[in-house]
């Protein structure tokens, strides 16, 4: 009997240091490898779409083979956003509506091109890669903008007041 007694409470002291070990509270690990960013994922999104919040006053937005990247951006008003070809073609930043380029300016590709006031959201040539095109935006709203050289690739630029 009193072997039984014995192997029970070696078997109690193995299962209460086992559910110990196991429960006991891990601190989770602080991140690593990455940089700091004030970008958010975009709720319901299927690709790496990205969202910057309204401090940044300076975007920067990567187009490659597949399009822009992140596709929408917010910024606030007189905030400026880089576009940055990586893309194994040339890229053609302009406003909707292709092919007329009017949301932002309200003036047509041929009246704003070239466009020596700098109001007018539009490249207004044709970039290789490793160019660079960037835009300050005085005005709040939605402005979608495509590749004028690929229509099917596109974003959006949020201003905020």
């Amino acid at each position: 009997m009193e072997g039984k007694t014995i192997g029970v409470i070696v078997i109690v002291i193995v299962v209460v240091i086992g559910g110990w070990y196991l429960l006991r509270a891990n601190p989770a690990a602080a991140p690593t490898g990455g940089e700091a960013t004030n970008q958010m994922p975009v709720p319901g999104s299927e690709t790496d779409e990205m969202v910057v919040e309204d401090s940044a006053t300076s975007v920067t937005v990567r187009y490659g083979d597949t399009g822009f990247s992140p596709a929408s951006v917010t910024i606030p008003m007189g905030g400026t956003v880089t576009f940055v070809n990586e893309s194994s073609s040339k890229m053609w930043v302009a406003s909707a509506m292709h092919p007329d380029h009017t949301a932002y300016s309200g003036t047509s590709l041929s009246q704003h091109c070239p466009d020596t006031t700098k109001t007018a959201f539009d490249q207004c040539a044709s970039g290789e890669r490793g160019a660079t095109y960037s835009f300050t935006f005085t005005k709040t709203g939605t402005w979608k903008y495509h590749d004028h050289l690929n229509a099917t690739k596109f974003g959006s630029v949020v201003v905020t007041p």
